[in-house]
């Protein structure tokens, strides 16, 4: 069982730049796609990003694509979500989650077993 914990996340003016983090612990990162995940207070959680175990495969919701990237390092058993051109939409609480074999739908809340404890992302000025 893996363990994942975010950190990066804090308060930044619209267009400004914060790079997440999620360390996993417990259990090699390798053996898991990856995904970010965000909630807004009064919404759903929605579907970020996701990246595949090797890294060669990525996808983004469309509000993402473009201003946010996602990458893995499995050495260092982290995850990362690089977010540039931040918008005061983009405020809500960001998770990441982990979907060991055999793989769910990468965009569905449900396709993850495994989720971090969430780092909260502001967008103000």
């Amino acid at each position: 069982q893996v363990q994942l914990v975010e950190s990066g996340g804090g308060l930044v003016q619209p267009g400004g730049s914060l790079r997440l983090s999620c360390t996993a612990s417990g259990s090699a990162l390798e053996d898991y796609a990856m995904g970010w995940f965000r909630q807004a207070p009064g919404k759903e959680r929605e579907f970020v990003a996701r990246i595949s175990r090797s890294g060669g495969f990525t996808d983004y919701r469309d509000s993402a694509k473009g201003r946010f990237t996602i990458t893995r390092d499995n050495a260092k058993n982290t995850v990362y979500l690089q977010m540039n051109s931040l918008k005061p939409e983009d405020t809500a609480v960001y998770y990441c989650a982990a979907d060991p074999p055999p793989f769910g739908r990468y965009d569905d809340v449900g396709g993850y077993d495994y989720w971090g404890q969430g780092t909260q992302v502001t967008v103000s000025s």
